[in-house]
């Protein structure tokens, strides 16, 4: 495949995955949303078919990575070329911050709507003293329809967190049978990768909101620290590393623990 094919499959699918993953986030947390309080099987139900969408679009083109966590693993495994890889993830994050940028151009009125909402603004102080108050103040009321958070904030828990949920991802989808011309998964296996995805929501999801994904988290939280939004508040900068760091050594550690075992 050429340089080409890896920059608009990645770049498109990523996008594809953002905006429909961070689109359920968004429905179901801003409050003049028709989907508001539908709850975390919705948002895990979401992102598992937002990952099918953007994978079946360009699994053909780009090999359907998608997240950098994968592209590090099939380069372990040996199914993607080194030099590749920053062409990936590159592409990855560029279309991640191209879906964010969409979810708020469609949700635009509702995020104002919740933004200036006297209600919503009122309980931010009150919601933000019941967690560490050093950190907690960073994350403004709408961050997680563009980044993850934890729900107790403890970095070592927080990162294993990651790091487990994203072995899980990436020892699956080696596992299905990626060959080494990098032609991705077919049919089934992402039809397979999205249910593996909502899977991952429902039983490791809770703690950290499961990145998973680097591209998926920095991304969206670079565009939310961009955008002109009214009382959003701070994009958490101090928990941005983990969602980074640790989704990249769950998946360097899958790569090698297939080498060892099922190569």
């Amino acid at each position: 495949m050429s340089h080409f094919d890896i920059f608009i499959g990645e770049v498109t699918g990523t996008a594809l995955l953002i905006l429909l993953g961070g689109g359920v986030v968004a429905g179901v947390v801003l409050k003049r949303s028709k989907a508001h309080n539908a709850g975390w099987v919705a948002i895990s139900l979401g992102w598992g078919f937002a990952v099918m969408v953007g994978a079946y679009l360009s699994s053909g083109v780009s090999g359907a990575h998608l997240n950098p966590a994968v592209t590090l693993g099939l380069a372990i495994e040996g199914g993607t070329k080194w030099s590749d890889v920053p062409l990936y993830i590159g592409s990855q994050m560029l279309g991640a911050m191209i879906g964010a940028l969409l979810v708020w151009v469609v949700y635009m009125g509702q995020f104002k709507a919740h933004l200036t909402d006297p209600e919503i603004l009122a309980a931010q102080p009150e919601k933000e003293g019941l967690v560490d108050q050093k950190a907690a103040p960073a994350a403004g009321p709408v961050l997680g329809v563009f980044s993850t958070g934890p729900e107790v904030r403890n970095a070592l828990q927080n990162a294993l967190t990651e790091i487990v949920a994203t072995f899980v991802l990436v020892i699956s989808i080696l596992t299905q049978g990626l060959n080494n011309e990098g032609d991705g998964l077919g049919p089934l296996g992402v039809l397979i990768t999205a249910f593996l995805v909502v899977g991952i929501g429902l039983s490791l999801g809770g703690p950290t909101g499961y990145a998973i994904n680097p591209a998926r988290d920095l991304g969206p939280r670079i565009v939310h620290a961009l955008l002109p939004l009214p009382n959003k508040g701070g994009s958490d900068w101090g928990y941005a590393w983990i969602p980074v760091v640790a989704p990249l050594i769950g998946g360097a550690l899958a790569g090698g623990y297939y080498n060892w075992v099922f190569a």
